[in-house]
């Protein structure tokens, strides 16, 4: 049975369980090698600010704004739910496994060697190559410091410091601090107004 492709979108944006083996999962591979070949592309030699904003295009199959930058490498196996709003920089080395979904906000800050995994498998080993998706949402003006992991299904919220190192498997608070394995809240943040 033959999937189509944004069939298997809508299937993960929702959630659900892709079995290993069935026809999603063939569908997971496919769409990996596609990407894989755009991320190999990305990834070898210089490319200039407006290059990397037109593989980011193609690898996300759509518009990504004049105002997004990144320093690669960077890394994915999916690279179709990955969603980035205005003035967001990635730096080196970023690992997004984005099949559940990655959305970040306007004005986001993402370290170097950042992972934000989407899929968990199963637990039963009789089960275990399923893949259970679930989003992260990066919220506005976040800033998630290098080497940090956030794991399936967490929300940042906005102006949000994730620090570095952090595994964050809980929803964070806007406008706090959060650090350490697992991830706790730190501190508070009193935003100001910038002069």
């Amino acid at each position: 049975m033959e999937i189509d492709t944004q069939s298997y979108l809508a299937h993960l944006r929702a959630g659900k369980v892709v079995e290993g083996g069935s026809p999603l999962h063939q569908k997971m591979h496919e769409m990996s090698q596609e990407a894989l070949k755009i991320v190999a592309e990305l990834n070898s030699g210089y490319r200039t600010p407006e290059e990397i904003r037109a593989l980011m295009e193609r690898l996300t199959g759509r518009e990504v704004d004049e105002s997004f930058a990144m320093f690669p490498p960077f890394y994915t196996e999916c690279g179709k739910n990955i969603f980035l709003g205005k003035r967001v920089f990635i730096n080196f080395g970023c690992h997004f496994q984005d099949q559940g979904g990655v959305y970040i906000g306007d004005g986001a800050l993402i370290g170097s060697y950042v992972v934000m995994a989407t899929i968990n498998h199963g637990l039963d080993p009789a089960h275990r190559s399923d893949n259970h998706p679930a989003p992260i949402h990066i919220g506005k003006n976040v800033w998630v410091g290098s080497h940090a992991t956030i794991l399936p299904g967490v929300t940042v919220g906005d102006n949000a410091v994730v620090a570095a190192g952090a595994v964050v498997t809980k929803d964070v608070l806007p406008n706090t601090v959060v650090g350490g394995v697992p991830a706790r809240m730190l501190k508070t943040i009193a935003p100001q107004e910038k002069k």
